[in-house]
């Protein structure tokens, strides 16, 4: 229908005006159902909102962002589409930038991107410094991602990475492995997320009495699949290599798999493999392969409700973790009999 009004969106969804204004809106005291009823209008009737227009009446857009450190990683790419789902089930749309881990291009985005019409940010930092964030010019509705933490008014979702590392340890040990490598854990720097993830991977060492090798801790610069490479690679040429690797991403995982395969290693018979982030191409590799699945569902839905909350209330709350689920998914990697029925 061109032209679809409001009023137009209300009488086919039978509810008020200001029920499809609140869900255009992205207000979150709405009920599903009611909500689900006036989405299903809006796209029936094609009723496009106008930013400008509703900036100008409101205040507010509708319009939120999303910063991610590399948007070409599939575990982001993911995330990304999560993410949109769950606010246009709101009746938001999101702006996507890529950061590069830039702190720079972090501070921006975390200040709206000098942009009026952006109404809260969802920001995945990866370099950014907490004094720059704290002192930001322009203090837009934030809410964090990842395992970076900042002590800010803000919101942050995260999943236990540490719980999640040791749960992974625990099955290589449980499958009767001891020299477990870990790919992933860079030498001259630390991240929240790599500091947590060895955190766990040392605990269930520790807790079953299987000594830690720091030889079997490569130096790893990214979470690529060329790094994961080039890792394996190194622990291959030891005299007493590993019998398990612990990848801290999919891609590391690759990576590990395939020089695996290339030393007429078997996996997982001679070298059992996990990962981390369950990317959809692991359900489909040769072998498939075990990883740590974090709810991207979960993480986008806690993200986006939180963001709008902030950007409903006008007020700069205290700091406020919000924890999404996880699972370890054991496949092939790790699977040394058939799965039972």
């Amino acid at each position: 229908m061109a032209g679809a009004r409001l009023k137009d969106v209300a009488e086919r969804a039978g509810v008020s005006i200001k029920t499809v204004s609140n869900v255009v809106r992205g207000e979150v005291r709405v009920a599903e159902q009611t909500r689900e009823r006036v989405l299903r209008a809006i796209a029936e009737l094609d009723y496009q909102p106008n930013a400008s227009a509703r900036h100008l009446r409101t205040g507010r857009s509708g319009i939120i962002a999303l910063a991610v450190p590399e948007l070409v990683a599939p575990y982001f790419a993911e995330l990304a589409a999560e993410v949109i789902a769950a606010a246009k089930k709101r009746g938001c749309t999101v702006l996507i930038e890529d950061t590069g881990g830039d702190p720079a291009e972090e501070l921006r985005i975390a200040c709206g991107l000098s942009d009026p019409l952006i109404d809260g940010v969802l920001l995945s930092p990866l370099c950014l410094d907490e004094t720059m964030l704290a002192n930001r010019e322009r203090r837009v509705p934030l809410v964090l991602l990842g395992e970076q933490s900042y002590k800010i008014p803000a919101d942050h979702v995260l999943i236990d990475n540490s719980a999640a590392a040791r749960e992974a340890t625990e099955h290589l040990l449980k499958i009767g492995r001891r020299r477990i490598a870990v790919i992933g854990q860079p030498s001259d720097r630390s991240h929240a997320t790599t500091v947590q993830r060895m955190h766990g991977f040392l605990t269930a060492l520790h807790a079953a009495g299987v000594p830690h090798d720091p030889r079997l801790v490569p130096d790893t610069r990214e979470f690529t699949r060329a790094d994961g490479a080039a890792a394996m690679r190194v622990m291959l040429a030891l005299d007493d290599p590993p019998d398990a690797v612990f990848c801290f991403s999919d891609l590391l995982a690759s990576g590990a798999m395939r020089v695996a395969h290339e030393h007429g290693l078997r996996v997982p018979q001679d070298l059992a493999v996990v990962g981390f982030d369950d990317i959809q191409e692991t359900r489909y590799s040769v072998p498939s392969l075990t990883t740590v699945s974090p709810d991207k569902r979960e993480i986008a839905e806690l993200a986006v409700d939180a963001v709008l909350h902030r950007i409903t209330t006008d007020a700069e709350a205290p700091h406020t973790r919000l924890t999404a689920g996880y699972e370890l998914v054991v496949r092939e990697s790790t699977r040394t009999s058939p799965p039972t029925a």
